[in-house]
């Protein structure tokens, strides 16, 4: 369910890369053009273009951007024109060197991605920092922190649709044996949030609810302000409907006084091409306003611009 919009007739790679040279040559740069070219590309295409780019001119095109272009939008525009794994390295490498407890960055990466996609994002973390992405989350975070997200982040689990479910009757029990007595990090805990399949996981869940009558996060709930049970609830929901859990992440981000730019760039830049019409939907839904009319009402100039065109506007 992507809202990404790319022209029925795309033009050839030589001439998106001749025109965005032209949006960059000159006293001032034409971000307008920057946008109706980028902004309505697909992953394949962009990776062409960047291609093609460096061959013809001799630089590469991300170079090219942030030279001519700044803040917020440059931000936005980088992010896009990665490929999908090597944008998710560098998120984790953000979310990794300055990693604080708050921070659920490395969680999303790790629980709403495939695990084929999880695989590709170390290896580009590797291609792009020459160290992998466990080792810089071992260095950084700490105590309980490490203990759950060094195997998040590092699992490759089955994709399959069959579930046990006398494991899952069993796993369930676990679970709140451990949640009752406090026992948030309890090694059973993690083996099993950081091990099973989304649909064991899934089906984990259900028995847990339909045995003890409410859900496994409603109990995670003990203290609101105990950062690694919000994390272990984002490890739940990112699993359970990543749709909702990334809505969340928008409607914080816009929501207040201040918008966290950041958090906004990251949930529409990778999920324009995967979810972002459900993500909409649900923001709709919860907040009785269209997620690209909040947007606009909470962000400006070539920025907005740019990620309107990745919610689908015209």
């Amino acid at each position: 369910m992507a809202t990404l919009k790319v022209p029925a007739a795309v033009p050839a790679v030589a001439d998106d890369c001749e025109q965005l040279r032209k949006a960059f040559e000159g006293w001032g740069t034409n971000e307008e053009l920057i946008i109706s070219i980028l902004g309505h590309r697909d992953a394949a295409q962009r990776r062409a273009i960047r291609r093609a780019y460096a061959e013809t001119y001799g630089q590469e095109l991300l170079r090219s951007i942030t030279d001519e272009i700044s803040g917020d939008f440059e931000r936005a525009v980088i992010l896009w024109t990665l490929d999908p794994a090597e944008r998710d390295a560098v998120l984790a490498n953000e979310a990794a060197r300055k990693w604080q407890p708050g921070n659920r960055v490395l969680v999303e990466i790790a629980c709403a991605r495939s695990s084929a996609q999880l695989f590709a994002v170390r290896q580009a973390y590797h291609d792009r920092f020459k160290h992998s992405l466990e080792e810089d989350v071992a260095a950084h975070a700490t105590g309980d922190f490490r203990k759950l997200l060094v195997p998040l982040v590092t699992a490759y689990r089955y994709e399959g649709q069959e579930v046990n479910t006398r494991l899952a009757h069993s796993e369930a029990k676990i679970l709140h044996e451990k949640i009752h007595h406090k026992k948030y990090s309890d090694d059973e805990i993690i083996r099993i949030l950081t091990t099973r399949s989304k649909a064991q996981l899934l089906a984990t869940f259900n028995y847990y609810n339909d045995e003890y009558g409410h859900r496994i996060n409603k109990d995670l709930k003990g203290d609101p302000k105990d950062e690694f049970l919000q994390t272990l609830r984002a490890v739940i929901r990112c699993f359970t409907c990543p749709e909702r859990y990334l809505e969340k992440v928008a409607r914080q981000a816009i929501a207040g006084l201040g918008t966290d730019e950041n958090a906004l760039t990251r949930v529409i830049t990778t999920r324009a091409e995967v979810d972002l019409k459900l993500i909409a939907e649900a923001y709709q839904k919860r907040n009785s306003v269209p997620l690209e009319r909040a947007v606009a009402g909470d962000t400006s100039g070539d920025y907005e611009r740019l990620l309107l065109a990745l919610l689908g506007q015209e």
